[in-house]
């Protein structure tokens, strides 16, 4: 069979590799293939209405694009920072994390970001669903629209069901062909989304873009707090999935760098759109707040709004395959001795739960996503601060592997350092930060007097940076400090184990049955 019929056949047959190192004879690509998927996951309408959102905190046009630029290009270096442990180790994010955490440890982090991925997710699926929707509205409103004009209960249904299903024939699939897909996906909804712009400009209402008073500094930095949340902090435990199978001696100013240009360069140009509009026009923030994309647009001419719509639904969907991809692995890092089509299939009831909330639970979308953002953000901002400090100990262990395995196989069952690290960050920060959602309200700003919840603190996310922070330096003192850094502990290793070279073991997490099972995906 020629390379090329190989090439095309493994784009179309089910990733092997679940959790386990990826081996270097399966390593592939160069690391400028990373801006394709972060640029197609952030090419969206969505981009102007975080704008929009940043705006609403107090800001002033020029504010706003400063913050949001400075929260989204921090975060995105983040990200780019934790993709490096992809081609270092053939690794996962939520598997390396087992560096620090150990094997049974780090079941609790990969939970919380299988939990903070499924929240994306139902946003992301939720949107494309009721754009959907509310194209075929528009286009045959005697079929699929109430009579008020919006979109039917059942039109929403029709659209969610078709939306997921494809989200999860291309997440089982896998890597290659994400890849490949997302590469045509960064073309189509750029080159339209320029096309957008081009609509937009011209409802820029110029003349009163310096009526909107500035923030004080607090609220400047609540506004990079937010751009933050938006666009990099919920995606730090992404970042490995998709350079992982870069080469391992892959330039990490590479992997950085094509990560933060493809994270950022969209939503930093969709940002200054967004404040631009809203600027000039108070009452599109309100709208933007009920219907992020239905706002917008409305203020298209229809021959512009049916393919749009359409391409809409498409970069949608695109960041929810990349999710849903990531979302199996955080299963499989917790634990779940499961083929991914079947924790695909768990991610889809979760899915249709959060979504069912979404659309007609919640009374504000706006509320319910900014209290999300902010509980995800607290959670993963700490775990990803113990991650970036942890790997000065990978590092100065080679990248070992072994570590990623169970106890007595070169790993720990845990590692009561970074545990606790992450704890007091997260219940810190979640006691720091408010939430506008009634429901989420109830396990937030306890540490808050009354003055602190509606005060500026309270409002300026704050209490995400400090998890952050605090849970690093208290892991840092730990480790490095007092020295609290037990080596790879290979006790049940036999000889033919041994024989097999160090770095190199696949010891396999035990099964449902307690047999040891490879961490691959089940074919």
């Amino acid at each position: 069979m020629s390379n090329e019929a190989q090439q095309g056949r493994r784009g179309t047959a089910v990733e092997s590799n679940g959790v386990n190192p990826v081996p270097d004879a399966e390593r592939r690509g160069k690391p400028r293939g990373l801006f394709a998927v972060w640029f197609a996951w952030n090419i969206s309408i969505l981009g102007i209405s975080y704008g929009i959102f940043v705006f609403g905190l107090g800001l002033n046009v020029w504010q706003t694009i400063v913050a949001g630029t400075v929260g989204y290009l921090i975060s995105a270096t983040l990200v780019g920072i934790l993709a490096v442990g992809g081609p270092r180790t053939g690794l996962p994010t939520l598997a390396q994390t087992r560096f620090a955490f150990g094997m049974k440890g780090n079941r609790i982090p990969a939970f919380f970001a299988y939990l903070s991925n499924m929240g994306w997710k139902v946003t992301i699926i939720t949107l494309a669903s009721t754009t959907g929707a509310n194209l075929f509205a528009k286009l045959w409103p005697s079929v699929f629209a109430d009579t008020d004009g919006s979109s039917a209960t059942a039109t929403i249904v029709l659209w969610f069901v078709l939306v997921l299903a494809v989200t999860m024939a291309v997440s089982v699939l896998g890597h290659e062909l994400i890849m490949k897909v997302e590469v045509w996906i960064s073309w189509v909804t750029g080159i339209m989304t320029v096309a957008f712009l081009g609509f937009m400009v011209p409802e820029i209402e110029w003349a009163h873009l310096g009526d909107t008073p500035a923030g004080g500094p607090l609220v400047f930095i609540g506004g990079i707090i937010m751009a933050m949340t938006l666009v990099g902090l919920g995606f730090l435990n992404y970042g490995g999935d998709f350079a992982r199978y870069l080469p391992r001696d892959t330039p990490a100013r590479g992997v950085i760098r094509w990560t933060v240009a493809g994270l950022s360069l969209p939503v930093v140009i969709l940002l200054v759109v967004g404040a631009l509009l809203v600027g000039g026009d108070s009452k599109l923030g309100a709208a933007t707040a009920s219907d992020p994309i239905g706002a917008l647009t409305a203020l298209l001419p229809m021959w512009f709004f049916v393919p749009f719509s359409i391409v809409i639904v498409i970069s949608l969907v695109s960041a929810a395959i990349t999710g849903m991809y990531s979302s199996g692995l955080a299963l499989m890092a917790v634990g779940v001795p499961l083929r991914r089509s079947v924790t695909t299939s768990i991610n889809a009831i979760i899915i249709a739960a959060g979504a069912f909330y979404l659309l007609f639970i919640s009374t504000s979308f706006l509320a319910t996503f900014q209290s999300f953002l902010s509980l995800i953000a607290v959670m993963m901002g700490t775990m990803g601060g113990i991650q970036l400090v942890d790997f000065v100990r990978q590092r100065r262990m080679g990248w070992n592997t072994d570590m990623a395995n169970p106890r007595g196989y070169g790993g720990r069952d845990g590692r009561w350092t970074a545990i606790v690290s992450l704890i007091t960050g997260t219940v810190v920060g979640l006691g720091l930060v408010t939430s506008s959602d009634p429901n989420f309200g109830k396990i937030t700003a306890f540490l808050l007097t009354e003055n602190g919840r509606t005060g500026v603190f309270g409002s300026s996310g704050l209490g995400i940076v400090i998890a952050l922070a605090l849970g690093a330096a208290l892991y840092a003192i730990l480790t490095f400090g007092l020295h609290l850094d037990p080596k790879p502990d290979y006790s049940l290793v036999t000889a033919g184990d041994a024989a097999r070279g160090k770095g190199t073991l696949e010891a396999p997490t035990p099964d449902a049955a307690g047999r040891h099972a490879t961490d691959r995906t089940e074919r």
